[in-house]
């Protein structure tokens, strides 16, 4: 049983603005495992976006596509999926705004169609993002991804109660099945892996990581962070291109 359980998200927080790993950062997770703490990812990617993260720190444990998918110690615990009915009026209702859709599973991912948001997302992810406008149809989908901006409450309010997005980065939105959030993908991990009642952590700096700040007994935002997130924060940490990884970790003395 780990002493601690410490959640990262990757994109601004355990990752540099070129989406690698500070050798710092690599050093603490180590330093974490051998003071008995256990790191686990919290993120809005999904497993095979990152698996150089998973191979780099040695991490097996996962809450992906924010809270979509989960693993521990490299075992899926749980996956939501989404109805392709829904996935068709989620489509209908995208194409008539002009919004192109990601659609993803923890292996893969297509598009429905290209435009230069998407090639600028996908390119700065190092993602080769093939448009197959039907690819839905023969895949599990657990996770969307709607390039647009400033629609957050047109999508919310057409799908409430049935899917909830969130704005993960300025060109779309991170789209999940309704409930579902960084926060009841915790919640499975620490139930199924018997770890309820251990001391939690999580670093985190954006909209997506609200219900996970929330939820952890200590929330830590990283110096770039949202303001908003900033006011959950028990301590917010400096930036993610600054050693805010490790300086947080001290500042706990979790290494």
């Amino acid at each position: 049983m780990p002493k601690a359980v410490v959640f990262f998200d990757l994109d601004g927080t355990l990752l540099r603005d070129d989406k690698s790993l500070a050798k710092s950062t690599l050093t603490a997770i180590d330093q974490l495992r051998q003071n008995d703490v256990l790191p686990v990812i919290a993120t809005g990617r999904n497993i095979f976006e990152i698996q150089y993260v998973l191979d780099q720190t040695g991490i097996d444990s996962i809450v992906s596509a924010n809270g979509s998918y989960v693993q521990y110690q490299g075992r899926k615990l749980d996956a939501a999926v989404i109805p392709q009915p829904l996935i068709e009026a989620f489509n209908a209702f995208a194409a008539k705004q002009g919004d192109p859709v990601a659609w993803f599973n923890n292996q893969t991912f297509a598009l429905s169609r290209e435009t230069e948001a998407t090639r600028e997302n996908f390119a700065l992810l190092k993602l080769d993002a093939k448009v197959i406008p039907d690819w839905y149809q023969t895949h599990e989908v657990n996770f969307l991804f709607v390039f647009n901006t400033g629609k957050e409450d047109l999508y919310n309010r057409q799908f409430a109660g049935q899917l909830d997005l969130v704005r993960n980065n300025p060109r779309g939105l991170d789209t999940m099945m309704a409930g579902v959030s960084k926060r009841t993908g915790i919640l499975t991990l620490l139930n199924e892996a018997g770890l309820s009642g251990t001391p939690t952590y999580g670093f985190g700096d954006e909209l997506n990581d609200e219900q996970m700040l929330k939820l952890v007994d200590h929330p830590v935002v990283m110096g770039n962070g949202n303001p908003k997130m900033k006011a959950l924060a028990d301590y917010v940490t400096s930036d993610n291109m600054h050693d805010g990884i490790v300086q947080g970790l001290q500042h706990f003395t979790l290494i």
